[in-house]
């Protein structure tokens, strides 16, 4: 058992702790930063914004992607917007009401540190992505223009029309690019990591798979940073690319990385539905729309009317009844529980039952259909490509999907990992989010990582490691690494079953989804627990891997990825099970207010809101292996809170 964790927080009052931490931190001079290597694993928002500083600074960077190019990685999906303190507006926001925003957005699960560190530096990330070329909205006038997202009462998201993800990993990409043409970065497009490489008790190293000739070969570094995103691909179905995976997070976490609040999983409200058992993935509507879009569904259970023949009085603004304060802009948690509480009562829309409607008529009416379009031409295009259905005529069908992970990786304020030199940005590790993230600040956090945190924080590491230290690929440790995966490669293509890996990820997707995710129970988490180490046995015993390993083999791919889903939703059940709370994504049932409440009576609360225990739960919980996937150890560090004292989290 690891025992206690230091997050290094510096002490102070919290509007001058990073400052002070970056006085405080090791300096490296300019002749020393090129003779450290860095390995950064992943070229998203923060993978990139990453390699591109840290190779700006001096060091030598080598940057890993599975992906044909760098542009490809899934922070091109984000649609919606980045969220930044400017106050452009003039409505109110500012550095401190932005850090509380998202404390409480996360329902008091986050540490105060980092998120007030992520409040500062949001500011500094617009000027630099307006410097990078990205094409920020603006107003008539000029001026960077805002719109408003979930969980806040104030205008503070940027955003490129429906596509700010891309816009923004673009001018990320033109940062790496230059690095990479300058020499400073080496790229290694098509290239999946397969393990850490722990050398004395540091990350000194990766295994990688070359994707096209299926060679299994080392590199070695003086640091490692990953910046690999999240593991909703657990649930099958998501609204994550398809090759999103958590192979790299876990074999860290396998090699001694602490893993961190694994059950904090994001439910987005407003996606389009499932439409058939043949989807492999599924599609984000950008929360966005809701600042347009009116959710409703049917007062009338069963009611298969079209929309156009539902009466004003005979349907029900269920967030705006609900949450007046927010309305249809309440956070994803609770926007995604009350649609699913309306498709539970049977009131569902849709050949399936589950959707409730996102109508823009009244925008439409108010603003014209030009001005909409001026929005969100490319979201209605999107939808109409995939359901043949015009939003502009009629309501878009929405349901809550998988979207995001706040869980991760464990890190202490330097963004590092219990195992000194690894380094986790971005998605890929815990920090920033709590329980629950608030919209548009996933781009935030990536670019933060990337841009302004690691370039300071590194060096606290790197310092302790004397220029040249660093063992070689031939080392013991790195052979060892690299035969354990060619066994592991050669295991899965001797199997030889008869059941496709696609069809063992489909079922763990579904087990998980329904032990697992919008709703847990002490019953359901145990059944799941039950069922997935039979499952793992059946695909170590069953599944067919077509193809060789020397060659492009994406069935062969797959399985690595499946295979660490299987061991993994095991621990995201365990972690649920032992958070005898509901806070934020993580709804347990037995956990919830009730009309008995006082916070429901007074009319703080909706009945069936979820129910935090901070006299138990304040902490994090952050899982180390044991070597047996069945039997993980479960460390805590506790949550302080010194500036946002923890309270009912209402949005009423």
């Amino acid at each position: 058992m690891i025992g206690s964790l230091d997050s290094k927080v510096p002490s102070g009052p919290i509007e001058s702790k990073w400052e002070k931490h970056k006085f405080e931190s090791k300096l490296i001079n300019p002749a020393n930063k090129r003779k450290y290597e860095i390995i950064v694993v992943g070229s998203g928002l923060a993978g990139a914004a990453a390699a591109s500083s840290l190779a700006d600074l001096g060091y030598k960077v080598k940057c890993f992607c599975y992906q044909d190019s760098p542009r490809r990685a899934h922070s091109i999906a984000a649609q919606g917007g980045i969220n930044a303190a400017k106050n452009y507006q003039g409505d109110g926001d500012s550095v401190h009401r932005l850090f509380y925003d998202t404390v409480k957005g996360g329902d008091f699960r986050a540490r105060e540190g980092n998120v007030h560190r992520l409040a500062e530096v949001s500011a500094n990330i617009i000027d630099q992505c307006v410097a990078l070329g990205v094409p920020f909205a603006r107003e008539y006038g000029g001026l960077l223009g805002n719109r408003s997202f979930g969980g806040a009462q104030v205008s503070r998201t940027f955003y490129a029309r429906g596509q700010t993800g891309q816009q923004l990993l673009l001018g990320a990409y033109s940062s790496l690019s230059r690095t990479i043409a300058q020499g400073g970065v080496q790229m290694f497009p098509r290239t999946e990591m397969l393990d850490l490489v722990v050398v004395d008790g540091h990350a000194k190293g990766i295994v990688v798979r070359d994707m096209v000739s299926g060679e299994i070969f080392s590199h070695a570094a003086d640091a490692v940073i990953l910046a690999t995103g999240g593991y909703g691909n657990v649930f099958y179905l998501s609204t994550n690319a398809k090759g999103c995976n958590v192979t790299a997070a876990y074999r860290a976490y396998k090699k001694g990385a602490l893993f961190a609040n694994p059950c904090f999983t994001q439910i987005h409200p407003t996606c389009i539905p499932v439409s058939g058992d043949y989807q492999s993935k599924l599609t984000l509507m950008s929360e966005s729309l809701r600042n347009d879009g009116r959710c409703w569904a049917p007062k009338k259970k069963g009611d298969k009317r079209a929309p156009h023949e539902i009466s004003e009085d005979e349907r029900d603004y269920y967030l705006e009844r609900m949450y007046p304060a927010f309305g249809n802009l309440a956070p994803r948690d609770i926007a995604s529980r009350a649609a699913k509480t309306v498709c539970d009562e049977g009131r569902g829309v849709g050949p399936s039952g589950f959707g409730t409607y996102l109508d823009f008529a009244d925008s439409i009416k108010r603003l014209g259909e030009p001005m909409i379009k001026e929005r969100y031409n490319n979201l209605f295009d999107m939808y109409h490509q995939i359901t043949s259905e015009n939003a502009y005529k009629t309501p878009m069908r929405v349901y809550p999907a998988v979207h995001y992970t706040m869980g991760g990786l464990w890190v202490d304020y330097n963004l590092m990992s219990n195992l000194p030199g690894l380094h986790v940005l971005g998605e890929a590790n815990f920090s920033d989010h709590g329980a629950n993230r608030l919209g548009a600040s996933a781009l935030m956090q990536g670019l933060a990582d990337g841009f302004f945190v690691i370039p300071t924080t590194i060096a606290n590491y790197l310092a302790t490691q004397s220029p040249g230290s660093r063992p070689k690929t031939d080392h013991p440790e790195f052979q060892k690494a690299e035969e354990e995966n060619r066994a592991q490669t050669n295991k899965l293509l001797a199997i030889k079953g008869r059941k496709s890996v696609d069809s063992f990820h489909r079922e763990l997707g579904l087990l998980m989804w329904d032990m697992c995710g919008m709703a847990r129970s002490e019953k359901s988490l145990t059944r799941a627990i039950a069922r997935i180490p039979t499952l793992r046995e059946e695909f170590w015993g069953n599944v067919n891997v077509p193809g060789s390993g020397e060659s492009l083999n994406m069935a062969l791919e797959k399985a690595g990825r499946v295979a660490d889903f299987l061991e993994f939703g095991e621990l995201m059940c365990l972690d649920a099970l032992a958070r005898n709370e509901s806070c934020g994504g993580h709804f347990r049932e037995e956990f919830q207010y009730t009309a008995k409440d006082p916070e429901v009576q007074k009319g703080i609360v909706c009945e069936g809101d979820v129910k935090r225990d901070d006299t138990n739960f304040c902490h994090v919980a952050a899982w180390e292996s044991t070597g047996d996937p069945s039997k993980p150890v479960r460390n805590i560090e506790p949550l302080v809170y010194e500036t946002v004292h923890p309270a009912v989290r209402s949005y009423r």
